[in-house]
């Protein structure tokens, strides 16, 4: 890989975190402040909910294939490189989505966006592995972690202004300043590449065209795609098993620790996910809040989870991966059952218990790219990182749609909590217990299938 010294390489590595946080921010922004600009959008173009909601599901689709594919990518080629190519095309979807009068362009533009963005999670992985030996990269995932919780708290709030006082189109031009991260990472990334091998692009085709569909499958909720994405899935594992170099090493599944990290990733980044979907929705039908004041209520969990992004890594690097998951757990428990007591009630009680949910989900994820961090050899670090990336983005994917479906299932005679003290929030209090429920399942799975060994040394 590199020629550099130990001690180059870490103070490489050191101002390299300092680019990638800034970086992290701008690009989690990047996906979330156009959810704000949904109504204007569909407003200015006429379109029903269904079709300007591919503003969003288009980009989630992109970038989950991205995700894996740069990781892939980031084992031949220099990572520097593709940090170039990445933000090439991210500048040029700007520019699209900034000049553009139909809604086709608007579409191009944040799929030309997604196509470069998701070179920068695969980087933000790959980094703290490359960069830090394993006893010193659970402080490095803390870093990135923190940007992407500063990025997710901010990013809502800025983009409420920018539609307010402007044009939804502005949002195109604040994403033009990741440009500026571009000559740091030329500097100080090194030129490590890995051997030139030949690209399996009927496999990398066949993958991505499963991550699609089911993806589409999930977020509409219907069964064609669904069976299509079955039917690419089978032809993939069917090519990855039979041609000399494929697009994924069927020895990376062979990895038993590496599994059930990837299971376990999923699990709790699907509770994850339910704290930033439902509550809005929770404090707009029962608080009857407007998009702002939500936006400042999540603020200060987000916030508090970047600022403690840092200390989780420490936790990881000092005590362990399995002290900093149970820790997770604990919050992440107390954030959950207790939002199913106290739903409806004051939004400032909603607010506090908002803050254990942010810094466990921040723990949780800190801890799960750690431990699969150190499950992978080197010349498989790339592709195994993205496609725990990939994982998050379906988990979230399905969480979301899950906790739809439930939502659209109404009032319910079923009350899970016994305790709920506002019975009109009952299927809100009955969402949250089920979150708290599968806390303890992921608890459990990790305890029996890697909790026992993983100690202090995954």
């Amino acid at each position: 890989m590199s020629t550099a010294s130990p001690a180059n390489q870490t103070q490489a590595g050191e101002k390299l975190l300092r680019v990638m946080f800034f970086t992290l921010i701008l690009s989690v922004m990047n996906a979330t402040m156009f959810n704000v600009a949904l109504p204007s959008i569909s407003e200015e173009f006429h379109l029903s909910p269904s079709q300007v909601s591919w503003i969003v599901t288009g980009y989630i689709i992109v970038y989950a294939i991205g995700s894996v594919t740069y990781g892939k990518l980031a084992d031949t080629y220099r990572l520097k490189d593709l940090l170039t190519f990445g933000l090439f095309f991210f500048a040029l979807g700007s520019i699209v989505g900034l000049m553009a009068t139909e809604f086709w362009m608007v579409i191009t533009g944040r799929i030309l966006q997604s196509m470069g963005a998701s070179v920068i999670p695969a980087t933000g992985m790959l980094i703290p592995v490359r960069y830090f030996s394993p006893e010193k990269r659970g402080r490095a995932l803390g870093t990135t972690t923190a940007g992407l919780a500063l990025g997710t708290a901010i990013g809502p709030i800025v983009a409420g202004f920018v539609t307010s006082l402007a044009s939804w189109r502005f949002l195109f031009c604040l994403s033009l300043l990741v440009l500026l991260t571009l000559p740091f990472f030329r500097k100080y990334l090194d030129d490590a590449k890995g051997h030139a091998k030949k690209t399996d692009l009927l496999g990398g085709g066949l993958m991505a065209g499963t991550i699609a569909f089911l993806l589409l499958a999930v977020t509409n909720g219907t069964w064609t795609p669904m069976f299509i994405g079955a039917i690419l899935l089978v032809l993939f594992i069917w090519r990855i098993r039979s041609v000399d170099h494929p697009f994924i090493q069927p020895a990376l599944f062979r990895n038993k620790q590496y599994t059930y990290g990837i299971l376990i990733a999923f699990l709790s980044t699907g509770l994850s996910f339910g704290i930033p979907f439902i509550t809005p929705l929770m404090l707009s039908n029962l608080n009857h809040l407007a998009p702002a004041v939500i936006g400042f209520i999540m603020f200060p969990g987000a916030l508090t989870a970047s600022l403690l992004g840092k200390t989780g890594g420490k936790i990881a690097d000092g005590k362990g991966n399995a002290q900093l998951i149970y820790t997770a757990v604990i919050l992440l428990f107390i954030s959950f059952s207790s939002l199913s007591l106290v739903a409806g009630l004051s939004p400032l009680i909603v607010m506090i218990f908002l803050v254990f949910g942010n810094v466990g989900q921040t723990f949780m994820q800190i801890a799960m790219s750690n431990l699969v961090s150190r499950t992978l050899p080197k010349e498989q670090a790339g592709v195994g990182m993205g496609l725990l990336m990939m994982m998050n983005f379906i988990s979230g994917a399905t969480a979301t749609t899950i906790i739809s479906k439930m939502l659209d299932f109404g009032t319910s005679s079923l009350q899970f909590n016994p305790f709920l003290l506002y019975r009109p929030a009952l299927i809100y209090s009955n969402i949250f217990a089920v979150l708290a429920f599968m806390v303890i399942v992921v608890c459990t799975i990790f305890y029996f299938r890697l909790g026992r060994g993983v100690k202090r040394t995954v």
